[in-house]
């Protein structure tokens, strides 16, 4: 008996080197989409997928010992970052007191110290420092009402688009600096409107 675990992202992404054979059942937040594209077998194993391994009957063949598959997305660190950022925003006490107003002094601290970093050229201390960085921009996007961690990612992915085009055309080569500035200089405007 198997536990396969999938992406609640991308359920539909089933890892290509497992082989799905014999009976299989779904927790119920499995969308109707994944449950049409994998077909049961007399011949084979027992099966459950899931994108929730706290569920029930999940969770119950899991303590029972049986196999455990997790799709690879699941060890994706950007994944586990903004998980830890919910999970803190939500049972801290702290974290889910905190503003963007009352998080800034935190923000220029934090800014300062990379940039203490950068100077000394501290590989190691540029590291965590960036760390730091990025755990500002994971809580501003938690606290945020009207988007999350995924939507500021599209978002620099939307503004590269428009300033540096020749990141997304197909070309090679390198882009001189003039011809850099004229395009971030166009694509701001444009955005401006």
């Amino acid at each position: 008996m198997t536990v396969l675990v999938l992406d609640p992202r991308w359920p539909d992404m089933i890892p290509i080197g497992v082989r799905i054979r014999g009976t299989v059942a779904f927790t119920s937040e499995v969308p109707v989409s994944v449950r049409w594209a994998i077909e049961n077998t007399a011949d084979g194993e027992s099966w459950l997928l899931t994108t929730d391994p706290s569920d029930a009957e999940a969770a119950a063949r899991i303590a029972g010992g049986e196999e455990v598959i997790e799709v690879a997305s699941l060890s994706d660190p950007v994944l586990a970052a903004t998980r830890t950022m919910r999970v803190a925003r939500r049972r801290g006490e702290w974290e889910s007191s905190m503003t963007h107003e009352s998080l800034l002094p935190f923000l220029e601290e934090e800014a300062g110290e990379f940039a203490e970093a950068v100077r000394r050229g501290d590989g190691a201390e540029l590291k965590k420092e960036l760390s730091d960085l990025f755990l500002q921009v994971l809580f501003h996007s938690e606290i945020a009402a009207g988007f999350d961690f995924p939507d500021v990612a599209q978002a620099f992915v939307d503004k590269m688009r428009s300033r540096a085009p020749y990141l997304f055309d197909g070309s090679t080569g390198v882009v001189g600096i003039e011809e850099q500035d004229r395009l971030w200089a166009e694509g701001k405007a444009r955005e401006r409107g």
